[in-house]
């Protein structure tokens, strides 16, 4: 949908990947749909939730048995972003690193984006 021919609108890191396709054929699941609500103290949050059944709407991107579907609302707000999965002694969680973002609250939980990106809606 904002893609640019022969690029993904994210890319996923090795770590990501595995994680992802781990989840994926725990229980069966197609792919994790990322996607962006309103919330948090910056203004959006990032959401995600298993997927059943491919959406001909999402923009999907496969890569290495993992597939990640992009709810066609947040496609302008997550096109070039890295999704990494990562493991500390307190916790295990994604991360987005999206250049669409121009502030983050200080628990990381939520996001604001670049003002003209809503305008072009």
């Amino acid at each position: 949908m904002f893609g640019i021919p022969g690029k993904q609108a994210v890319t996923l890191t090795d770590k990501a990947t595995q994680q992802i396709a781990k989840l994926m054929a725990k229980d069966g699941h197609q792919g994790l749909r990322i996607g962006v609500k309103k919330g948090g103290c910056a203004g959006m949050e990032y959401t995600m939730e298993y997927v059943d059944e491919v959406d001909p709407m999402d923009e999907v991107v496969e890569q290495d048995g993992a597939r990640v579907m992009i709810a066609p609302m947040a496609q302008m707000f997550l096109f070039g972003t890295e999704i990494d999965y990562e493991i500390s002694l307190l916790e295990a969680s994604f991360k987005f690193r999206n250049p669409n973002v121009t502030e983050a609250c200080g628990c990381g939980e939520s996001i604001k984006f670049d003002e003209t990106l809503s305008a072009s809606k």
